[in-house]
Protein backbone atom coordinates (compact mmCIF):
# COMPACT_ATOMS: atom_id res chain seq x y z
CA UNK A 1 0.00 0.00 0.00
CA UNK A 2 1.09 3.28 -1.21
CA UNK A 3 1.20 6.33 0.48
CA UNK A 4 -0.79 9.55 -0.80
CA UNK A 5 2.04 12.39 -0.90
CA UNK A 6 1.42 16.03 -0.73
CA UNK A 7 0.51 18.82 2.19
CA UNK A 8 -1.17 16.68 5.19
CA UNK A 9 -4.47 17.63 6.24
CA UNK A 10 -4.06 19.84 9.33
CA UNK A 11 -5.45 19.26 12.80
CA UNK A 12 -8.50 21.00 13.06
CA UNK A 13 -7.62 21.64 16.74
CA UNK A 14 -4.81 23.13 15.97
CA UNK A 15 -6.08 26.78 14.69
CA UNK A 16 -8.46 27.00 18.27
CA UNK A 17 -5.56 25.90 20.15
CA UNK A 18 -3.25 29.18 18.51
CA UNK A 19 -6.25 31.22 18.84
CA UNK A 20 -6.32 30.07 22.82
CA UNK A 21 -2.92 30.76 23.15
CA UNK A 22 -3.20 34.14 21.55
CA UNK A 23 -6.00 35.67 23.14
CA UNK A 24 -4.46 34.56 26.38
CA UNK A 25 -0.63 36.47 25.23
CA UNK A 26 -2.83 39.29 23.94
CA UNK A 27 -4.91 39.59 27.18
CA UNK A 28 -1.78 38.93 29.56
CA UNK A 29 0.73 40.54 28.21
CA UNK A 30 -0.44 42.85 25.31
CA UNK A 31 0.20 43.09 21.72
CA UNK A 32 3.27 44.57 21.74
CA UNK A 33 5.11 42.02 24.69
CA UNK A 34 2.96 39.00 23.04
CA UNK A 35 5.53 37.05 20.50
CA UNK A 36 4.04 34.55 17.15
CA UNK A 37 6.98 32.45 19.14
CA UNK A 38 5.47 32.29 22.75
CA UNK A 39 2.12 31.86 21.42
CA UNK A 40 3.41 29.22 19.08
CA UNK A 41 5.16 27.24 22.01
CA UNK A 42 2.03 26.98 24.38
CA UNK A 43 0.13 26.12 21.75
CA UNK A 44 2.26 23.60 21.16
CA UNK A 45 3.21 24.19 17.38
CA UNK A 46 5.82 25.31 15.12
CA UNK A 47 5.72 29.43 14.99
CA UNK A 48 5.71 28.72 11.10
CA UNK A 49 2.24 27.33 11.39
CA UNK A 50 1.05 29.96 12.84
CA UNK A 51 1.97 32.42 9.84
CA UNK A 52 0.22 29.68 7.89
CA UNK A 53 -2.84 29.78 9.27
CA UNK A 54 -2.85 33.16 10.14
CA UNK A 55 0.06 35.40 8.11
CA UNK A 56 1.11 38.36 10.63
CA UNK A 57 0.88 39.40 14.20
CA UNK A 58 -1.60 42.07 13.28
CA UNK A 59 -4.14 39.46 11.57
CA UNK A 60 -3.84 36.63 14.41
CA UNK A 61 -4.49 39.62 16.68
CA UNK A 62 -7.51 40.36 14.48
CA UNK A 63 -8.90 36.75 14.49
CA UNK A 64 -8.39 36.10 18.44
CA UNK A 65 -10.48 39.45 18.93
CA UNK A 66 -13.08 37.73 16.36
CA UNK A 67 -12.85 41.78 15.29
CA UNK A 68 -16.10 42.58 13.02
CA UNK A 69 -13.41 44.43 10.19
CA UNK A 70 -9.24 44.52 10.11
CA UNK A 71 -8.75 48.47 10.26
CA UNK A 72 -5.70 47.63 7.70
CA UNK A 73 -8.39 47.61 5.04
CA UNK A 74 -10.47 50.61 6.76
CA UNK A 75 -7.53 53.18 7.53
CA UNK A 76 -5.70 53.92 4.18
CA UNK A 77 -9.41 55.89 2.97
CA UNK A 78 -9.27 57.61 6.54
CA UNK A 79 -5.78 58.69 6.14
CA UNK A 80 -5.59 59.46 2.53
CA UNK A 81 -6.37 63.31 1.77
CA UNK A 82 -5.82 66.65 3.75
CA UNK A 83 -4.74 66.58 7.34
CA UNK A 84 -7.03 68.86 8.41
CA UNK A 85 -10.06 65.94 7.34
CA UNK A 86 -8.78 63.05 9.34
CA UNK A 87 -11.17 63.58 11.92
CA UNK A 88 -13.87 63.75 9.93
CA UNK A 89 -13.10 60.84 8.27
CA UNK A 90 -12.48 58.87 10.72
CA UNK A 91 -15.58 59.48 12.31
CA UNK A 92 -17.69 58.40 8.68
CA UNK A 93 -15.43 55.65 9.01
CA UNK A 94 -16.50 54.42 12.48
CA UNK A 95 -19.88 55.09 12.16
CA UNK A 96 -19.83 53.19 8.90
CA UNK A 97 -19.01 50.54 10.49
CA UNK A 98 -20.68 49.97 13.74
CA UNK A 99 -24.73 51.29 11.35
CA UNK A 100 -23.39 48.01 8.85
CA UNK A 101 -24.25 44.61 9.76
CA UNK A 102 -20.68 44.09 11.09
CA UNK A 103 -21.53 46.90 13.49
CA UNK A 104 -23.51 43.45 15.16
CA UNK A 105 -20.18 41.76 16.23
CA UNK A 106 -19.03 45.36 17.33
CA UNK A 107 -22.34 46.06 19.49
CA UNK A 108 -21.74 42.62 20.73
CA UNK A 109 -17.98 43.03 22.05
CA UNK A 110 -18.85 46.34 23.48
CA UNK A 111 -21.07 45.05 25.61
CA UNK A 112 -18.82 42.50 26.42
CA UNK A 113 -16.03 44.68 27.23
CA UNK A 114 -18.44 46.67 30.10
CA UNK A 115 -18.70 43.25 32.32
CA UNK A 116 -15.49 40.92 31.47
CA UNK A 117 -12.43 42.63 32.36
CA UNK A 118 -10.32 40.05 29.73
CA UNK A 119 -12.67 41.64 26.84
CA UNK A 120 -11.88 44.59 27.87
CA UNK A 121 -8.02 44.05 27.72
CA UNK A 122 -8.35 43.19 24.22
CA UNK A 123 -10.66 45.53 23.43
CA UNK A 124 -8.43 48.02 24.92
CA UNK A 125 -5.21 46.54 22.93
CA UNK A 126 -6.95 46.50 19.61
CA UNK A 127 -8.32 50.28 19.83
CA UNK A 128 -4.56 51.06 20.77
CA UNK A 129 -2.31 49.11 18.64
CA UNK A 130 -4.49 48.59 15.22
CA UNK A 131 -6.46 51.79 15.10
CA UNK A 132 -4.95 54.57 17.37
CA UNK A 133 -1.79 54.24 17.11
CA UNK A 134 -2.14 53.64 13.16
CA UNK A 135 -3.96 57.29 12.61
CA UNK A 136 -1.64 58.94 14.95
CA UNK A 137 1.86 57.94 13.72
CA UNK A 138 0.67 59.33 10.88
CA UNK A 139 0.07 62.65 11.91
CA UNK A 140 3.15 65.07 12.63
CA UNK A 141 2.81 65.45 16.12
CA UNK A 142 4.76 65.02 19.61
CA UNK A 143 5.20 61.97 20.01
CA UNK A 144 5.18 62.21 23.78
CA UNK A 145 2.17 63.22 23.07
CA UNK A 146 0.33 60.38 21.68
CA UNK A 147 -1.12 58.28 24.58
CA UNK A 148 -3.31 61.88 25.48
CA UNK A 149 -4.12 62.05 21.95
CA UNK A 150 -5.15 58.56 21.45
CA UNK A 151 -6.83 58.24 24.51
CA UNK A 152 -8.91 61.03 23.97
CA UNK A 153 -10.03 60.19 20.55
CA UNK A 154 -11.27 57.14 22.37
CA UNK A 155 -13.28 58.45 24.70
CA UNK A 156 -15.44 60.21 21.77
CA UNK A 157 -15.86 57.42 19.65
CA UNK A 158 -16.56 54.68 22.27
CA UNK A 159 -18.70 56.71 23.71
CA UNK A 160 -20.25 57.56 20.58
CA UNK A 161 -20.62 53.66 20.07
CA UNK A 162 -22.16 53.11 23.47
CA UNK A 163 -24.79 55.96 23.36
CA UNK A 164 -25.77 55.10 20.31
CA UNK A 165 -26.12 51.38 19.70
CA UNK A 166 -26.35 50.11 23.36
CA UNK A 167 -27.55 52.95 25.22
CA UNK A 168 -29.74 54.25 22.16
CA UNK A 169 -29.83 58.10 23.49
CA UNK A 170 -32.10 59.97 21.04
CA UNK A 171 -31.31 61.78 18.82
CA UNK A 172 -27.89 60.57 18.50
CA UNK A 173 -29.46 57.16 17.89
CA UNK A 174 -31.35 57.83 14.90
CA UNK A 175 -29.40 60.64 13.43
CA UNK A 176 -28.09 61.02 10.15
CA UNK A 177 -24.47 59.82 10.17
CA UNK A 178 -23.28 63.12 8.26
CA UNK A 179 -25.01 64.91 10.73
CA UNK A 180 -22.47 63.44 13.77
CA UNK A 181 -19.33 63.87 11.20
CA UNK A 182 -20.00 67.39 11.10
CA UNK A 183 -20.60 67.54 14.90
CA UNK A 184 -17.73 65.26 16.43
CA UNK A 185 -15.44 65.06 13.47
CA UNK A 186 -13.62 68.73 14.35
CA UNK A 187 -13.69 67.78 18.08
CA UNK A 188 -11.82 64.85 16.71
CA UNK A 189 -9.57 66.47 14.66
CA UNK A 190 -8.68 68.65 17.79
CA UNK A 191 -7.64 65.99 19.96
CA UNK A 192 -5.57 64.58 16.65
CA UNK A 193 -3.81 67.66 15.84
CA UNK A 194 -4.86 70.78 17.91
CA UNK A 195 -2.64 72.15 20.92
CA UNK A 196 -3.24 69.98 24.09
CA UNK A 197 -3.86 71.69 27.71
CA UNK A 198 0.14 71.86 29.37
Amino acid sequence: MTRRTGRRPGNPDTREAILDAARTAFGERGFDAASIRAIAATAGVDPALVHHYFGSKDQLFIAAMNAPIDPAEMLPKVLAGDRDGIGERLVRAFLALWDSPAGTAAQALLRSAMSNEWTARLLREFVTTQVLRRVLEHLDVDPAQLPMRGSLVATQMIGLAMMRHVVRLEPVASADPETLVAAIGPTIQRYLTGPLPS
